[in-house]
């Protein structure tokens, strides 16, 4: 038996459907445009890159990084570890990451004792350092304890470029992680932690009779904005993690490299705005959903039909959908037993300007070998010319 390319049609229209997958260094209008360093747009629901401008390279990433921090809190509240209602003390080293520097802070004093709930709200809403440095001593014991346990959480979380310094973002060699991955690190502070992200849409907080604002630009500036940091350090320049939901869909925006405050606003809105009228994102085939078949030889059946174990989404630049075109592929027919999970085929989404996109498929179930007696004929049906 000879076997080659089996190509057939798996969606002879997907009419109106597109999908780019941006590669590493990918280069789009919207990334370019003004003096951001490195940029990212994600959809949130399906975790498609939908821009990216060097956006896999590590970065200083400011107090964006908090963003790990909180994500730690959030687990040892949730866990029990401590409350809301948990007093703090502040040591003289949160102490002095407050009034007396020149970082970002919420005037805690020497000694006082401070509810995790108000750290919590003063670290996610005014980037309040002295709150980092009191929450990680309060769950960890120290800074140091705790920042290595958000190495190994981001570790275990799969992001790859992260390397942690402190829990506060200040400058320090070798404190960095990639926008890709902080796109992925607000997504997993969305998805798990809803109650804690909610307070990132909260537009500013008082303690101590002071009232700060939160400073992320996209607040009141762009409707559906919820979220989520913003960051500036000489090194890092001023960047922002931006998120928002408009029709029922989430977009995560991250940036870095702003001049000044309002071009960081600038380009923030200009960056969630092509997020959602420049791109579109549809479920084209649901988890499970059959999407095909494919030929097996020798088998218990004749055909396995073709399932993919997750969601698969189309996503593209508005004008591109109705180019593109999807097909099966696979080197068949497919030699028999096929396990349930094997893989035996691809889906293959291409189209003009764009990298092809190959999704995995598997039998929906398993197919057994053939019986002897069944094989006997197939090998009969090929000696006389059959097939």
């Amino acid at each position: 038996m000879m076997r080659g390319s089996h190509k057939g049609l798996a969606a002879a229209a997907l009419l109106g459907l597109g999908l780019c997958w941006a590669p590493a260094g990918a280069q789009t209008p919207a990334a370019q445009a003004g003096p951001v360093s490195h940029a990212v747009t994600i959809d949130y629901e399906s975790g498609l890159i939908l821009a990216c401008d060097r956006c896999e390279e590590p970065i200083p990433p400011a107090s964006m990084s908090k963003l790990m921090t909180l994500v730690l809190v959030a687990e040892a509240l949730e866990r029990g570890d401590i409350t809301e209602d948990t007093l703090v003390t502040v040591s003289e080293r949160a102490w002095r990451h407050g009034a007396v520097s020149a970082g970002s802070h919420m005037f805690l004093g020497l000694g006082s004792q401070v509810r995790v709930g108000d750290l919590v709200r003063g670290a996610i809403i005014v980037s309040a350092n002295d709150a980092c440095v009191a929450l990680a001593e309060a769950v960890a014991g120290s800074e140091a304890a705790f920042v290595q346990r958000m190495n190994d959480r981001a570790s275990e979380l799969g992001l790859t470029t992260a390397r942690f310094r402190n829990v506060t973002g200040l400058d320090e060699e070798g404190h960095q992680i990639s926008p890709l991955d902080l796109a992925r690190l607000a997504a997993i502070m969305i998805r798990e932690h809803p109650e804690m992200y909610a307070v990132y849409a909260e537009r500013s907080f008082t303690f101590n009779d002071r009232t700060q604002e939160n400073r992320n630009p996209l607040l009141g500036a762009f409707e559906g904005a919820d979220g989520v940091k913003t960051g500036h350090t000489d090194a890092s320049g001023y960047g922002l993690i931006g998120s928002a939901v408009v029709n029922g869909q989430r977009r995560i925006i991250v940036f870095n490299g702003a001049r000044t405050m309002a071009e960081r606003r600038e380009r923030a809105v200009n960056l969630i705005r092509s997020a959602f009228f420049d791109y579109q994102v549809r479920e084209i085939y649901a988890a499970g959903e059959v999407i095909g078949e494919a030929q097996v030889w020798l088998g218990s059946r004749r055909t396995a039909q073709l399932v993919s174990a997750t969601p698969i989404y189309a996503a593209a630049n508005q004008s591109v959908f109705s180019n593109l075109t999807a097909s099966i592929v696979y080197e068949g027919p497919v030699p028999a037993p096929i396990a349930a999970d094997q893989v035996i085929a691809h889906l293959v989404i291409e189209g003009p300007g764009f990298e092809t996109v190959r999704y995995p498929l598997t039998a929906q179930e398993p197919v057994n070998r053939a019986n002897p007696f069944s094989r006997a004929l197939s090998g009969i049906g090929i000696a006389f010319g059959g097939s």
